[in-house]
């Protein structure tokens, strides 16, 4: 048996350490607590997206995709700014930019709104890969406005599907999909592989039915106070001005198990925990999630994320 072997180089392993230091420092230095919540859990993602790993022993639990939910909870309790650095899981997850186990850092700030998050993330991805350009700042319709040519506002399945096909592209009939799963083709098709061509760009203000855990704002559109970050294509954070109303997380968790039944996908029970720490009063604050193993990849040069993790899913 060869396969014994990291995948990743010592060379970037040591590049992961120093990064790992270095954010750590970033933190201290902004008197940013670090925390650390349990990778287990009795709810799972009702994110129609994203898939738990179940585990029945002695009766279901679920790993973490992200902390994001028992943060809250830290969060509500008065704990103030924390951030944490952990290993998530998601199923059926593996590829180029994807392992189903990787490292997560997320960080909340009491007090910020997504813009003044996005700052701090550009400050801490510029000091961590010094060579990237200033970065690029587009809503949600300007990044379909330049990369896919039509303003998203207005947009019909028609103009999705005569935008993805202008290349010849192969898609689905017009009905297998909703009006955010156009988008979304297009976004990952066209728009964000445009993205962060040497510097990081960030995508802000989505449209409301793509809120997930963030504010609306209500404007003509509303949209969702939410943003994404990258670099050469590649995402690296998901970031939203918290949602922190109890009602309304309730119904978005129920309309995302509704779809998710309604798919055929494993239903997962609700955060009811979760629920009661934003009935109890969540703190106006902002927050986001980073892929470290991407970051990594990114700083060492590597195409995958196997060149920067020791052992991924197929040596484990």
């Amino acid at each position: 048996m060869s396969d014994w072997q990291p995948t990743a180089s010592l060379a970037n392993l040591k590049l992961r350490a120093e990064l790992l230091a270095k954010l750590r420092q970033f933190f201290a230095a902004r008197g940013i607590l670090e925390v650390d919540t349990p990778a287990l859990s009795r709810a799972g993602a009702t994110d129609r997206h994203i898939h738990s790993f179940r585990i029945d022993a002695p009766r279901a639990l679920y790993l973490h995709t992200s902390p994001e939910f028992p943060m809250k909870r830290l969060l509500a309790s008065g704990s103030g700014d924390i951030y944490q650095l952990c290993k998530v899981f998601r199923s059926g997850e593996a590829g180029r930019h994807h392992n189903p186990e990787f490292t997560m850092l997320e960080w909340y700030r009491v007090g910020f709104d997504h813009h003044q998050l996005m700052a701090e993330v550009a400050v801490l991805i510029g000091g961590l890969i010094p060579e990237l350009d200033p970065p690029e700042y587009l809503t949600y319709r300007e990044a379909f406005q330049k990369h896919a040519g039509f303003d998203v506002t207005q947009a019909s399945s028609k103009e999705c599907i005569a935008a993805l096909t202008r290349d010849g592209r192969q898609v689905p009939a017009e009905d297998q999909l909703d009006h955010d799963g156009w988008l979304d083709m297009v976004a990952g098709d066209l728009v964000y592989p445009a993205l962060g061509k040497g510097r990081l760009t960030f995508i802000y203000n989505y449209p409301a039915s793509q809120a997930a855990l963030a504010r609306i704002w209500p404007g003509e559109p509303p949209v969702a106070e939410r943003f994404e970050a990258f670099i050469h294509g590649v995402e690296l954070v998901n970031g939203f001005h918290e949602l922190a109303d109890a009602a309304e997380q309730r119904r978005r968790f129920e309309a995302d198990r509704t779809y998710r039944r309604e798919q055929g996908l494993m239903d997962v029970p609700m955060d009811e925990r979760l629920l009661a720490a934003l009935g109890h009063g969540l703190p106006d604050c902002a927050g986001v999630a980073l892929g470290f193993d991407r970051l990594v990849m990114i700083a060492a040069g590597a195409r995958s994320i196997d060149e920067v993790i020791a052992f991924p899913a197929d040596r484990a």
